[in-house]
């Protein structure tokens, strides 16, 4: 036997010594897992901020439906019910009322072309409304109000007077019919400015009016103190 035979025979019933075990601080074990899962590569099918954000809105929107049909008599038929309800209420005001009203402040003159006559303007407002053009037919039964009432000196022709205006100068001579007026004067800045639609039941205000104030007797001494 040699000599290494003997060395290797000695060394074989020795125990071998065990290795240390490897042990790491619990923060930086905790900072080096960080670093290492915010790696691209963890997150490349994570969803973007847009999709997270819609996620919760959603959530949100199910979490509020899921509590007012909980709340609602009926569950979530009942709910429908009442919503469809409040579209269609939203719908009909809408189509009563017209699109919004622009703030009065927007409102122009009222004559916007050469001088014409009264006459002028009611043979215009007559002829728009045999054709149905109940915008055009209310404008000018309202310019033939108040050019009536200038020929007839109750006010003083100016070139730039708001339909505005001219109610509220006219209400001092005939103080009877001055919430006549402001409805007309109203009215033709609505279809004029604020986008609304006229209508035969507005002119036909608007065309007794002007055939009322033809006739009526003007408080010329102006309202007492």
């Amino acid at each position: 036997m040699s000599t290494g035979g003997l060395i290797n025979r000695a060394a074989a019933p020795l125990p071998r010594a065990e290795t240390p075990p490897v042990t790491t601080p619990r923060d930086p074990a905790r900072e080096a897992a960080e670093q290492e899962l915010s790696k691209r590569l963890y997150h490349q099918n994570d969803p973007s901020l847009l999709d997270r954000a819609l996620d919760r809105f959603w959530d949100w929107v199910g979490g509020l439906f899921d509590r007012a049909s909980g709340a609602t008599p009926g569950g979530t038929v009942g709910l429908l019910v009442i919503l469809v309800l409040v579209v269609l209420a939203i719908a009909a005001l809408w189509w009563r009322l017209g699109s919004p009203r622009r703030p009065t402040s927007d409102t122009g003159t009222l004559f916007d072309d050469g001088i014409r006559s009264a006459a002028d303007h009611r043979r215009a407002a007559d002829a728009h409304a045999a054709a149905g053009r109940w915008t055009e037919a209310v404008q000018e039964r309202m310019r033939a109000v108040v050019r009536s009432l200038e020929e007839r000196t109750l006010l003083d022709p100016r070139p730039g007077r708001t339909a505005d205006e001219a109610a509220a100068e006219a209400a001092v001579s005939l103080p009877d019919h001055a919430g006549d007026l402001r409805a007309a004067a109203r009215a033709f800045d609505d279809v004029t400015y604020g986008g609304r639609t006229g209508d035969p039941e507005t002119y036909d205000r608007l065309r007794a009016l002007d055939l009322t104030l033809d006739r009526a007797k003007p408080l010329l001494t102006g309202p007492t103190a």
